[in-house]
């Protein structure tokens, strides 16, 4: 299994790639964020789901899954 920060640098490449200002970039950067500043899985997991908006939220913690599952 790969580690908080294996998994940040991957959602931080997907922030990079996506369009400023989209749901996506917003996603990625607070999933990377997260998972740089958390010291392990369920605590970056729990934290996600104080992100805002909804919308953000919900692709952030998909994208979170997605990558926590690879």
């Amino acid at each position: 299994m790969r580690d908080n920060l294996d998994l940040a640098t991957s959602a931080q490449e997907l922030a990079d790639a996506a369009p400023a200002g989209s749901i996506d970039h917003a996603a990625a950067s607070s999933v990377a964020i997260t998972l740089a500043t958390t010291r392990d899985i369920d605590t970056a997991r729990k934290t996600l789901d104080g992100v805002t908006p909804d919308e953000v939220r919900r692709a952030a913690v998909a994208l979170f899954e997605r990558l926590a599952s690879d």
